[in-house]
């Protein structure tokens, strides 16, 4: 099986709000805790949402969440790798591509949308870098992009044409798998 479904509940923001189906994406159980590192070092507060862990890269992504209302609000949570963002820096994309070191051509630039208060909120957007995520289908062990974060799922999320799709990530390496492991605790 490929995705684990749980119920996590948050305090709603606005009693006023519109609800729908909300979905908080993780590729996998152990970035779990940066649920909780958000909520108290950024004040992230989403309504109630269910957890799915999708599993690492594009075929996870796209088992686990082909049957999703493209309607659904989609947060995209989890670990990334920075060239030089610090570890431990906080970035929500504003956009995503994926990333073909060896090749050039026109890529697809995929829309991610901001958090706001129909949805989530952050008590402190002055902790949060805004930045692009470049997708890969391997872990990024060099780049000249700068000023970037780099994953594993985001682009293959936004390609299944999620509507509202938003995604916070952590910093967890400088392109190290070293420094990956040592942060995560081994999370893959």
């Amino acid at each position: 099986m490929y995705t684990c479904v749980y119920e996590i509940f948050f305090v709603p923001l606005q009693p006023n709000c519109i609800f729908m189906d909300k979905y908080i994406v993780m590729a996998e159980e152990g970035e779990l805790s940066l649920l909780e590192k958000a909520q108290q070092q950024l004040g992230l507060n989403l309504r109630d949402a269910k957890v799915l862990f999708s599993g690492v890269g594009a075929i996870n992504i796209i088992r686990s969440l082909q049957d999703l209302d493209r309607e659904a609000e989609v947060f995209n949570i989890g670990y990334a790798g920075s060239a030089n963002f610090d570890i431990g820096t906080w970035v929500e994309v504003n956009e995503v591509r994926l990333n073909h070191p060896n090749v050039t051509y026109p890529e697809p630039t995929l829309e991610v949308r901001p958090l706001h208060c129909e949805t989530a909120s952050l008590s402190d957007r002055s902790a949060v870098r805004r930045a692009v995520c470049y997708s890969n289908c391997d872990f990024v062990l060099a780049s000249e992009y700068k000023d970037c974060v780099f994953d594993m799922e985001l682009a293959f999320i936004a390609a299944l044409g999620f509507k509202n799709l938003h995604s916070l990530k952590y910093v967890s390496d400088n392109l190290s798998l070293h420094s990956y492991h040592d942060l995560t605790h081994g999370v893959e």
